[in-house]
């Protein structure tokens, strides 16, 4: 199994509710990939962090393995959340181990 962990914090320019409206957005959207992307084991978007924090969402997910991770960034339906996040959201972080 692999664990994949991404964080991101909102980009500047966009007021609280428009922050807030984008998360959603990208909760929305990553949590209905694992109905059209095998391989993906378990997937939570949070958009309420906590301000002890330094970043505003986290990805956090479980894949089958090593292959089913990199089937699921190629994947075009991914591509196209990537895209959305990408605009709207700056400094990711991420780390990827075996479990």
């Amino acid at each position: 199994m692999v664990r994949h962990i991404v964080a991101w914090n909102y980009k500047d320019g966009f007021t609280e509710a428009d922050n807030q409206k984008n998360a959603e957005k990208i909760k929305s959207a990553l949590e209905a990939l694992p109905k059209c992307i095998d391989g993906i084991v378990e997937l939570k978007v949070c958009v309420a962090t906590l301000p002890s924090g330094n970043r505003d969402v986290v990805l956090t997910s479980l894949f089958e393995s090593e292959e089913a991770l990199a089937a699921y960034q190629a994947h075009p339906e991914h591509q196209k959340v990537s895209a959305f996040v990408g605009a709207v959201m700056q400094n990711r972080a991420c780390i990827d181990y075996c479990e």
